[in-house]
């Protein structure tokens, strides 16, 4: 499915998250047609391990400290936003200069990441502005009974991840 340019539903650690291919705009404008979101705003990435988001990391802009305070949080509930690698697409950081990542420790997250072969745009699985869906119910209201999901049990998180910038220390969304 994700090699075909298509959207998909998954758990994550507190919801059920929408993914594609972050590197195929037509997914990319499906995912931003479903969910009916400004493509300014960007989107965060997740993987299951550090090699799957170097390509979209300006790891010469981070201090061994930077980098030693994500690892102390990965994997795990923790999306940083990073410097951007020159020529990462758009589409992925909105109107930032930044880009949002997250490893994750959630099983379902790590067997989907690696059997894509690459990391995955993570977004809570709503419209934009409405409540996260935590069931399959509220998925299915959402997109329909035919959305395409990986079946699996969300995590014990109560909140999305924690996001921080990790150039200024700000955090950008705690709960």
């Amino acid at each position: 499915m994700l090699h075909e340019k298509n959207v998909i539903a998954y758990p994550t650690e507190s919801m059920f998250g929408l993914g594609c291919d972050p590197n195929s705009k037509n997914a990319i404008m499906k995912l931003l047609y479903l969910k009916k979101r400004n493509i300014e705003k960007g989107f965060i990435l997740v993987a299951s391990n550090f090699d799957q988001i170097k390509m979209y990391i300006d790891e010469d802009n981070l201090s061994k400290e930077q980098k030693k305070r994500m690892f102390l949080h990965w994997p795990g509930p923790f999306t940083f936003l990073l410097p951007a690698r020159s020529g990462v697409p758009k589409w992925l950081t909105g109107k930032f200069q930044t880009i949002a990542v997250r490893i994750s420790a959630h099983v379902s997250i790590i067997e989907l990441c690696n059997a894509f072969g690459s990391a995955l745009i993570s977004t809570s699985a709503n419209i934009t502005n409405m409540h996260p869906s935590k069931t399959y119910k509220e998925l299915f209201n959402y997109f329909g009974q035919d959305f395409p999901v990986l079946h699996g049990k969300i995590g014990n998180e109560k909140y999305p991840s924690t996001i921080i910038n990790i150039t200024n220390g700000n955090l950008i969304r705690h709960v």
